[in-house]
């Protein structure tokens, strides 16, 4: 795929810099809110929608199934990423499909949310999962959503290495760029949350409290969203990482889907043994 940057984009160099969200000292209860309201903007606009045929195909290659099954590993789920209107979608082709959801700090709150949305097709899983040591007992094809970034380089490799070592696929995506219409468009999500915070659900009279009267809230996820953008690896950089891994072959397609103007600019990777049944390429 030929890629085109504007020169604005070209000098947005990446930063490895915190996301406040995700520091072990921030306080749980506010965590959970923040991803509260990031899971209300994934329902909302359903932006990773528009990459269930390349998800689609990449389980089909792999060819993944216990007993029967179709299963997938999703990391740093927060509270529980785009995989409520995904799931709808692959399960049209691929009925048997269960997905795992983790994270080193997980939504203990919104597990109630998933049992009752996800007919027990979705699940978190009880303990924390760290992206680079996936505990040998969850199988399946691996998934990132809007996560990728947090990682250092260094870390970024080590969790494709270690879906490498344990013979597994994975898929990264990305909606966060480093380019000034996604930074601006960060900026637009944490206004909206001060029209949207009372349909947020669970409903919370604390979300209220920290989101109106001490907006701790929206300054959050919009520094955090300021910092993920400055964070976002491009394709170059995510091939370079991909070039670097050991152990047995992997098929990878790395690249940005949008389908049309105007729609939100996917970054994504995908890696399949290459034993698998080859259909990515």
């Amino acid at each position: 795929m030929f890629l085109q940057y504007s020169p604005v984009q070209v000098l947005m160099r990446r930063i490895q810099f915190i996301e406040i969200h995700e520091q072990a000292w921030f306080p749980s209860f506010l965590r959970d809110e923040a991803t509260d309201a990031l899971q209300f903007g994934f329902n909302l606009l359903n932006a990773y929608v528009p990459i269930a045929p390349l998800l689609q195909r990449a389980l089909e290659s792999t060819g993944e199934r216990s007993n029967g099954d179709r299963s997938i590993v999703d990391l740093c789920s927060g509270g529980g990423g785009p995989w409520f209107g995904l799931s709808r979608r692959l399960q049209a082709d691929s009925p048997a499909l269960h997905v795992w959801l983790t994270d080193k700090y997980p939504n203990l709150g919104a597990v109630q949310n998933v049992g009752t949305a996800s007919r027990n097709d979705i699940a978190f899983y009880p303990g924390s999962v760290h992206a680079t040591k996936v505990p040998g007992e969850l199988k399946g094809f691996r998934t990132m959503f809007t996560s990728f970034h947090h990682f250092s380089p260094g870390e970024a490799r080590a969790i494709l290495q270690n879906a490498v070592d344990a013979g597994e696929g994975i898929g990264i995506f990305e909606i966060t760029r480093r380019a000034a219409s996604t930074i601006g468009l960060t900026l637009a999500w944490a206004l909206m949350l001060f029209v949207c915070t009372p349909w947020i659900r669970p409903f919370r009279w604390s979300r209220l409290l920290w989101t109106y009267l001490v907006p701790i809230i929206p300054l959050v996820l919009l520094f955090d969203g300021v910092v993920s953008c400055l964070r976002t690896y491009r394709p170059q950089e995510l091939r370079e990482f991909v070039e670097k891994l050991t152990g047995c072959e992997y098929q990878w397609e790395i690249g940005e889907h949008s389908r049309a103007p105007g729609e939100v600019t996917i970054t994504y990777l995908i890696g399949c043994p290459r034993a698998a049944v080859p259909g990515i390429h």
